[in-house]
């Protein structure tokens, strides 16, 4: 059963990808919708968070058909708050970034697929790391901190891959408890995640400004 559905979970995944990257460009080169997003920023932020709490939680339990709208819903919704990207960086930053991103995303998704390694025994050390990192995260707002800010980045690249290994390795696992239907949402919402963070890492590490 996993040959069919890896190829449908990649699918939804591009979907989506491709629904928040056309959001992203849309209104990133659209001085009054970007002004408008900037306005409810915060609102934006906080409705992200617990869309993707509530569907991560949730996603298996609904109707087929309304998984797909609320994933797709929150893919449009991250694409809205990523529109700042396309002021902050260089079109063609983004773009090469986005491609070393496939590229790394690609190479773990692809060891999780065939490692024999039970992955789900690091799954412990990946939440620790990520709630450590979103405190430290925190913490350096106040401090400023530019040499942390990069070492954080550098553990949450890692974190990500790790997660993408694993989460692979996850829908494979689950394939005998959610149907099979909503599993290739359920598991293009997880690689989704892993992607979008492997890719806002690696630009916060290395893309190149606007103005540079």
């Amino acid at each position: 059963m996993h040959t069919k559905v890896y190829p449908k979970t990649f699918l939804w995944l591009f979907a989506g990808l491709l629904i928040t990257f056309l959001t992203g460009y849309f209104v990133g080169f659209n001085p009054n919708m970007l002004y408008n997003i900037a306005n409810m920023w915060y609102i934006l932020i906080i409705l992200e968070l617990f869309a993707v709490i509530y569907l991560s939680a949730r996603i298996t339990k609904m109707h087929y058909g309304t998984a797909i709208l609320y994933y797709l819903l929150y893919c449009f919704i991250t694409g809205l708050t990523f529109s700042s990207i396309f002021v902050v960086f260089q079109i063609q930053s983004i773009m090469f970034t986005f491609g070393v991103t496939a590229l790394l995303f690609g190479a773990f998704a692809f060891l999780g697929y065939v490692t024999k390694i039970d992955l789900s025994k690091i799954s412990t050390m990946l939440f620790m790391g990520l709630i450590g990192i979103i405190l430290v995260s925190i913490v350096n707002i106040f401090l400023g901190n530019s040499t942390l800010d990069i070492i954080l980045g550098c553990i949450g690249l890692i974190l990500f891959v790790g997660y993408t290994a694993y989460d692979i390795q996850k829908i494979k696992y689950l394939q005998n408890t959610i149907d099979e239907n909503k599993l290739p949402i359920y598991g293009a919402l997880q690689l989704y995640l892993d992607f979008i963070n492997i890719f806002m890492y690696l630009l916060r590490l290395f893309g190149r400004g606007s103005d540079s």
